[in-house]
């Protein structure tokens, strides 16, 4: 089904066409219709898959410039919120329908004069909270309630904060909701909250086609960044992703690979809503080839032109594994998800490959140069591992393998 199909308004079909959409992906072909008809809609599909603009799309086409704050949009994390807001800004602002984040991190005030004048508020729930609070936000209007990613909301502890929210909000609306995953926590809030409610479900919108998944397997430990720099030099034409397990990790990482001469950026819960979006920014304006980050972080992130997603530290599921690896091979691309084992990996990564979908081949190792992996923000001497003090691994050398391991049976 194409775009211009649709009986919405001209500026945004030619917004469409500007922007060199003509097909629809599958979510928006599944709902988009429906969702400009007024029904209430479960959508479950993964970032990437285009449901911001499936409920973008209708929603803009139905507001009232004269009618003030009229649809609310709840997120769980502030680049989610960035990112929908962007969305919402590119497709509405030649109508005249005014959009706006609202998010912790960051002064208030501003957010507080915005909002007298704001059509579309897209928020965290915790901020919208405070506003509620305040007294500064006015749900009176309210016509569309979407709430986005939400799972990852559950998953954060936002669902006592989101009940409240909706316990706010006219009764009479529209409610969409989309998630990743439908869980027992998104069929309770489905069957007490939306009306009759149309469920649609996808396919990842990763091609496994295209997407080819390795792992390497890593005798020693301290070897892990010095292999993780040859592929980033060496294997990696495009933007990546690295991910880590823990804030500390993706900063030490970053830094480390910045020494390399890698433009990289890390991205965690930890940093500043500046130091964050700058971190995007770099990466979206390819000023910045690398983005470290947390899974936290980097949930909702819609980063076009990622050719590899890089695990340096295994996630514990499968469903993690998923989720990260999706940031790559779309749209018709070729994209390489890389795993890098070593022994204290090789739990989560059972974990992982329980899910029989997933096809993950073991890579030989290539030869790779040692590298240093400082641990500290310091230069002082005690600042080095204390295995072979600067550098990690051997160098030039290639490691024993131990085949059939992880051998699919």
């Amino acid at each position: 089904m194409k775009f211009e199909e649709l009986n919405i308004h001209p500026a945004l079909l030619k917004t469409i066409e500007g922007l060199g959409f003509e097909d629809m992906t599958p979510i928006q072909e599944k709902c988009l219709r429906d969702i400009h008809l007024g029904k209430d809609v479960v959508g479950q599909a993964e970032t990437g898959s285009g449901k911001t603009l499936a409920f973008c799309l209708p929603i803009l086409d139905r507001i009232n410039i004269r009618g003030g704050l009229q649809t609310l949009i709840l997120t769980p994390t502030r680049e989610l919120c960035v990112q929908v807001t962007e969305v919402f800004q590119e497709f509405g602002d030649q109508l005249g329908v005014k959009t706006m984040s609202v998010f912790g991190g960051v002064s208030i005030e501003p957010q507080i004069r915005e909002l007298r004048r704001a059509h579309i508020v897209i928020g965290t729930p915790g901020r919208i909270l405070d506003h509620m609070r305040r007294r500064t936000i006015d749900f009176r209007n309210i016509r569309f309630l979407v709430l986005d990613e939400t799972d990852k909301m559950f998953e954060m502890g936002f669902i006592e904060d989101v009940e409240q929210i909706i316990s706010e909000v006219p009764k009479q609306r529209q409610t969409l909701m989309f998630s990743a995953t439908v869980s027992h926590e998104i069929y309770q809030i489905t069957n007490k909250h939306l009306r009759n409610p149309l469920v649609v479900r996808t396919q990842s919108y990763v091609d496994k086609s295209k997407l080819r998944q390795i792992y390497y397997d890593i005798h020693q430990q301290n070897n892990k960044f010095s292999l993780l720099v040859h592929l980033l030099k060496n294997n990696t034409p495009g933007l990546a992703i690295v991910f880590c397990a823990t804030r500390h990790e993706s900063d030490l990482v970053a830094r480390n690979l910045r020494r390399q001469g890698i433009h990289a950026s890390a991205i965690h819960g930890g940093m500043s809503q500046n130091k964050r979006l700058q971190s995007l920014d770099a990466l979206k304006n390819q000023t910045t080839d690398v983005l470290v980050a947390t899974d936290v972080a980097a949930r909702g992130l819609d980063i076009k032109n990622v050719t590899h997603v890089y695990n340096y530290d295994v996630p514990k599921t499968s469903k993690e594994y998923v989720h990260r690896i999706g940031r790559t091979a779309r749209a018709g691309e070729n994209g390489d998800a890389v795993t890098l084992l070593t022994e204290r990996d090789h739990d989560n990564f059972r974990r992982v490959q329980v899910d029989d979908e997933l096809l993950i081949e073991r890579a030989d190792m290539p030869e790779f140069q040692r590298v240093p992996f400082i641990r500290m923000n310091t230069q002082d001497q005690g600042s080095f591992h204390k295995n072979n003090r600067s550098f990690h691994g051997h160098s030039n050398s290639r490691f024993p393998e131990n085949r059939g391991r992880y051998r699919r049976r």
